[in-house]
């Protein structure tokens, strides 16, 4: 057996330490179980909530409240939401909510010393979240990727991974494992989303999982040209206008992004926030101060100047795919492996289609409360000692490397990655879907996929980066896989050559594979909590 610098048996292992995988953490440890959470970052301050403001689904538990906040998403998201999951989310994150201000959140107050608990500031909740972890005595490994996971025929047993400061090795035996990762937005600067590049969708589809909803990856949020913050929302009090300083018509519509991607494939759009009031402006800097920063820098007015724009790619970060769950625990089809946060898939709450943070922040604390009370109570079933099982290392037998190769020709991290977002990024091949350009992407794709298998090098000696290249690699073969299979349009997912919704495709669909990707209708989601009405 390979040894390592650090190793570890635990009864659960969690990977990711952004909301979904604290609070799998924090839930998991009340059981009583011995819980390790590993992050590639450091825990509290990585991924895409730790530097941002979110919204909140919060609703009070009262029948028409809850009635319109189901309802407001479900004609965007294609009618692919499920009312059950929608229900059971709304009052874990109610009561998930209501302890962050139990445990000290600072939420604010009205005039009337009401508390208003619709929305978080990121720094401030995660190292809340942090501090609670820790309370819990959880054992956290900062900058530690997980490079594999380990299991044998019983199911999942654990990973390995390495210190990126350090670069020691670590192996953790584990009778049950979170997946909660986060999403993939291919590395393209957006804030926050350093870190996530897909991982645990490799890890998992290496155990046998599959995944659900990869073709709601369209997600693109507008951002200054020069800032990494993609705030869509402030743009709602925005004109736009082409480079000669005409207004672009329609741009400020429900359809609006659209009609900026098209034109941002010929010439620059510029914006500028002119239909704020002044008491809209003054919230607007209380709720995301960090949207003003790079502005107060260089010295632009954003309500009075006009401004570059562009889409900034998040993929599923902000998109609604991920590891497929079978049931209300989060789980997925490998024994002892679960899913939370961005890593699973959220269509069970949204459909094809999500917007602003508030279902995401809420799947990602209601989805690691699952998840983390599932996995404890797997493992205490399992007994004491089914963490030490002498379980192998999944990267071997799907030959997907997790080291550099030495090999002089192989091609290095950053060109298979650089290839990767050229399929990716551009509008015209991922927002403006058609099937033949998608065909054409996947079969470049597929060439990398193969091309990656013989070895990488890691000519910055970050040997992570061999890992996350696969990962967007098999990332982007899975999306363009389930677009190719669903022809419509629904949600945010656009087909040129289909523009219509199609009621026969109103079905999720689940994709997989590793060498040969796949993808096919799930037609009667056996995990739903209750029975879905078919919709007219």
């Amino acid at each position: 057996m390979t040894q390592f610098d650090l190793q570890l048996q635990a009864d659960v292992l969690i990977i990711g330490g952004g909301p979904s995988g604290a609070w799998a953490a924090i839930t998991a440890a009340k059981e009583g179980v011995k819980v390790i959470l590993v992050d590639k970052g450091y825990c509290g301050t990585s991924g895409a909530t730790a530097p941002s403001g979110t919204g909140l689904w919060y609703v009070n538990p009262n029948a028409d409240e809850r009635e319109e906040a189901m309802k407001s998403r479900e004609a965007l998201g294609g009618y692919l939401a499920d009312r059950g999951w929608m229900k059971k989310v709304l009052d874990q994150t109610y009561t998930n909510t209501n302890q962050i201000a139990a445990w000290g959140y600072p939420f604010p107050l009205d005039e009337a010393g009401t508390s208003h608990r619709k929305s978080l500031q990121g720094p401030e909740y995660m190292k809340l979240m942090r501090k609670q972890v820790q309370k819990a005595g959880v054992r956290i490994l900062d900058h530690s990727p997980a490079l594999e996971l380990l299991a044998d025929e019983h199911g999942v047993a654990g990973a390995t991974g390495v210190n990126n400061q350090t670069k020691d090795t670590w192996r953790v035996d584990a009778t049950s494992v979170v997946i909660a990762t986060g999403g993939c937005a291919f590395l393209s600067k957006a804030l926050g989303t350093n870190v996530l590049t897909g991982d645990g969708y490799l890890l998992a589809a290496e155990a046998g999982a599959n995944l659900s909803g990869m073709e709601f990856s369209t997600a693109y949020s507008l951002a200054p040209a020069f800032s990494p913050v993609t705030k869509s929302a402030f743009y709602t009090w925005a004109t736009f206008y082409y480079e000669d300083g005409s207004v672009i018509e329609g741009a400020g519509s429900q359809k609006g992004r659209s009609v900026i991607a098209r034109t941002l494939l010929t010439q620059q759009v510029f914006a500028r926030i002119d239909k704020a009031d002044d008491i809209v402006k003054k919230a607007m800097r209380q709720a995301q101060p960090n949207f003003f920063l790079s502005f107060d820098r260089l010295g632009i007015d954003p309500f009075t100047q006009k401004f570059p724009v562009t889409l900034r790619f998040e993929g599923t970060v902000r998109g609604t795919g991920g590891i497929h769950i079978i049931d209300e625990t989060c789980a997925t089809e490998v024994p002892g492996l679960y899913a939370a946060g961005d890593a699973a898939t959220r269509e069970l709450i949204c459909g094809g289609f999500t917007g602003g943070g508030s279902h995401n922040a809420a799947w990602a604390m209601s989805s690691g409360y699952f998840s983390g009370e599932a996995s404890a109570k797997y493992a205490l079933k399992l007994g004491v000692g089914a963490s030490n099982r002498k379980a192998k290392g999944l990267s071997e037998a799907t030959g997907v490397p997790k080291q550099a190769t030495t090999r002089s020709d192989a091609p290095d991290t950053q060109e298979i990655i650089k290839a990767v977002q050229a399929e990716v990024f551009p509008y015209d091949r991922n927002w403006f879907r058609t099937g033949e350009g998608l065909q054409d992407s996947l079969g470049r794709l597929n060439h990398l996929w193969h091309e990656l298998k013989q070895g990488i090098q890691a000519s910055d000696g970050n040997v992570v980066r061999v890992r996350e290249a696969a990962a967007m690699t098999a990332t982007a073969r899975w999306m363009y896989t389930s677009g190719l299979e669903r022809k419509e349009t629904r949600g945010m997912h656009r087909r040129e050559d289909f523009p219509r919704v199609d009621q026969a495709q109103q079905y999720r669909i689940i994709s997989g594979g590793l060498d040969t990707t796949w993808a096919k209708p799930l037609i009667d989601p056996s995990f739903s909590i209750v029975k879905k009405e078919a919709v007219v």
